[in-house]
């Protein structure tokens, strides 16, 4: 029997890698993406198992995510393809893009039926006033307050090339999520935007869309990039998908994006519409409905893994580093300045260097990330609680007899263990709040809804992802405390026992 187990074992083991993948469907962070990601997803579940990851980000991150392996497919623009991915200044066919795209081991197919272009806009009133009508009125405004998306001010056929193709001098724009853009523009805050054809706000605001006259923008036609195996890796669900060429024009997109936008629906909710083709009204949501929605406890377990077993890592690596720092003086700075400086690193560039160095997007960079900056504390607490103990009690454990390392683990260790928890507590509060970051590059967590609502300005979507988050927090903060009244009692018994 004992003989047979690990064969079991590895007959079992061997089923699980064999085991088909779901088909993993990406999606930028902003509405029409996330919607279209539901879609896809919705209709490929229909023939096999498929998984949604949104909001990975921008262009270069979705790319370098397929080319990983990380994503399967994301829906994408022939324009970006051409400018931004290919690098070609050009207007591509389909056929010319695969042909270029076939050497990176990726292919675009299944046209969805509609165009969504870049395009400036303006409220139709300052427009009015000012009398512009065309993008190249804009060279007699160089006042004007302009704000773009993070993306259109760093790509080629964003604002760099639109300000050179036509010698525009406005002040360097600022970068605006595009989800808060339409508001920004009707509060007055600011004059122009970057907007998408397809937006549903362009109605609903007054928006004037300034007419492209020399032609800069290239045609964006939804399309599906994905890898090139695909067709044959997941057969059946790439034959749904194509089931979706030219079906969605663009009034139909803008009436998709209105949907989650004004009506308040959850992308998937707006992709289950389309996908049903029943156009029933889904009931408004409230908060406590969103909040207790049916990915509550897969959000709650994603956070929990993000935040403990990075925590745990930080644990097995900071308290040895906070004993040595303790015990061998000249290495406290450099201990404390390598594992300080990673404070200073914004979190998100944080992320997009990790992805670059492990080469996949998710859960393994996040973890990473989290396990860096849950260092210090728990660094800082190992070594504030060896230093506090009195040369008295070090004296007592020497003349027991016990060896320098006994010393530390029966008594130095024990006798610092409140502040060592304390450090502890603190990296574990600290990584329930950055660990929504990491939704940002597909590793889920409460993030997730937070990212969402962004991309929405849905403030019911952004407390739906913020208070369980805040309530995590104040479990995990009150749970340790418990937990250092505990043991700084028994420290304090040991002490004087």
């Amino acid at each position: 029997m004992r003989a047979a187990l690990p064969l079991l074992l590895l007959t079992l083991a061997s089923l699980a890698a064999g085991a088909a993948e779901p088909l993993r469907v990406g999606s930028k962070r902003f509405t029409e993406s996330y919607i279209l990601g539901e879609i896809l997803a919705g209709a490929a579940n229909r023939a096999a198992p498929a998984e949604h990851r949104p909001g990975l980000g921008s262009t270069a991150i979705l790319f370098e995510a397929l080319k990983s392996g990380a994503i399967d497919v994301y829906p994408e623009y022939t324009g970006t393809i051409a400018r931004e991915i290919l690098k070609h200044p050009g207007t591509l066919t389909l056929a010319a893009l695969n042909e270029r795209l076939s050497g990176l081991g990726l292919a675009a197919s299944v046209p969805l039926g509609f165009n969504n272009s870049y395009a400036i806009g303006l409220s139709e009133a300052f427009a009015a006033k000012s009398g512009m009508r065309r993008i190249s009125d804009l060279a007699g405004h160089p006042k004007l307050r302009m704000g773009f998306s993070h993306e259109f001010l760093g790509r080629a056929d964003g604002w760099p090339g639109l300000k050179a193709a036509y010698a525009l001098s406005q002040t360097p724009p600022r970068g605006v999520d595009h989800g808060l853009a339409y508001e920004a523009l009707a509060a007055g805050e600011l004059d122009a935007i970057d907007v998408y054809s397809t937006d549903a706000k362009i109605a609903r605001f007054a928006i004037r869309v300034l007419e492209d006259d020399r032609g800069f923008f290239p045609k964006y036609d939804a399309v599906l990039l994905h890898r090139l195996d695909l067709p044959r890796r997941h057969a059946a669900a790439f034959a749904a998908m194509q089931a979706l060429e030219g079906s969605i024009d663009a009034p139909r997109m803008i009436a998709l994006n209105a949907r989650a936008e004004f009506d308040k629906l959850s992308f998937r909710a707006v992709a289950a519409e389309f996908l049903s083709g029943s156009g029933k009204v889904a009931p408004r949501r409230s908060l406590s409905s969103v909040l207790f929605g049916a990915d509550f406890w897969r959000l709650t377990g994603e956070h929990l893994l993000l935040v403990f077993v990075s925590l745990a890592a930080s644990i097995s690596l900071g308290v040895p580093l906070g004993v040595a720092a303790a015990m061998l003086p000249r290495a406290a700075q450099f201990i404390f300045a390598s594992v300080g400086v990673i404070q200073t690193i914004p979190s998100l560039a944080m992320l997009a260097f990790l992805i670059a160095l492990v080469g996949t997007i998710g859960t393994l960079p996040a973890l990473i990330a989290l396990f860096l900056y849950a260092l210090l504390p728990i660094v800082r607490g190992t070594h504030a609680g060896l230093s506090g103990i009195g040369t008295g009690m070090r004296q007592a454990a020497m003349a027991l007899g016990l060896a320098p390392r006994d010393r530390l683990r029966l008594v130095e260790v024990p006798l610092a263990l409140p502040s060592i928890l304390a450090g502890i507590k603190t990296s574990a509060v600290i990584n329930v709040g950055t660990a929504t970051i990491a939704a940002f590059i597909g590793a889920g967590g409460y993030g997730e809804r937070i990212a969402s609502g962004l991309a929405l300005n849905d403030n019911v979507m952004l407390l739906a992802g913020a208070i369980p988050a805040a309530a995590l927090a104040l479990i995990v903060q009150g749970a340790f405390e418990i937990a250092e009244r505990r043991f700084g009692w028994m420290a304090r018994a040991r002490g004087t026992s």
